[in-house]
């Protein structure tokens, strides 16, 4: 079942949790080289892999992100597949056809392999919303079975851009080049700008799996001091509490 949502500026957020696991053994590694320099507890690191539903008062959905994907997506190789995300939404009372506007943070395999089901678009009435650089950056399994299906649907944007009304992207770039937060008033959904809570408590500290480490960094501090400014709401992709207050 779906976490409990919040509602904020008129709109319902609400976590829908795709899948829960550790990674697999073709990228698992210890903590503390997951997070050099850290002080991750030396134990099996749990993600959570969670999507988000925005519904405002007019009934208009925007969906953050769509998961790990089904048994055979770009993920299995690591993630625990199939995802549930279809399950999620319906049981918030959604149908994949009543999704407006999927948002992609980036196109890790864990984020958007669910865009895409039987080789189609996953939710074919909606507009798919990416930043101009992560398509640029786009290939292998996630351009040849993502995008590809997807071009017909696509909506690219460079940097902020309303996607709904008062839904928000924001380029984040350095865990990938067009990574993107989405932003509902004093909400971030923060894709993989924060993975871990060590990186909470220190902005600094790398995740092995950035794909510019350094860039990364300076993003989420200069990104977190300015959400810490505004006493923001997270909405985490891989927290097991989706929901984090600063």
């Amino acid at each position: 079942m779906p976490h409990k949502p919040r509602t904020v500026a008129g709109v319902e957020v609400t976590p829908l949790c795709d899948a829960v696991g550790p990674m697999g053994d073709s990228i698992r590694r210890p903590l503390a080289e997951l997070f050099p320099g850290s002080n991750a507890p030396d134990e099996a690191w749990i993600l959570h892999f969670h999507c988000y539903l925005l519904r405002d008062a007019r009934g208009r959905t925007t969906l953050v992100d769509t998961g790990i994907g089904a048994a055979d997506s770009p993920a299995a190789s690591w993630a625990p597949v199939p995802g549930t995300l279809a399950g999620e939404l319906a049981a918030a009372g959604v149908t994949p056809a009543e999704v407006d506007t999927v948002v992609l943070t980036h196109l890790h395999s864990d984020h958007a392999s669910g865009a895409v089901a039987d080789g189609r678009p996953a939710f074919a009435n909606a507009r798919y919303v990416l930043q101009r650089d992560e398509l640029d950056a786009a290939g292998g399994p996630m351009l040849d079975r993502v995008i590809t299906p997807l071009k017909d649907h696509l909506h690219v944007v460079e940097g902020q851009s309303e996607v709904a009304p008062g839904v928000r992207v924001h380029l984040a770039p350095g865990h990938t080049p067009g990574h993107q937060i989405v932003r509902v008033g004093e909400l971030a959904v923060t894709g993989d700008l924060v993975l871990h809570p060590v990186q909470l408590a220190d902005p600094a500290v790398r995740y092995l799996y950035d794909d510019d480490q350094v860039h990364a960094a300076r993003t989420r501090g200069e990104l977190l001091d300015a959400l810490r400014a505004e006493h923001a709401v997270l909405a985490t992709a891989h927290f097991a509490d989706p929901f984090v207050e600063l």
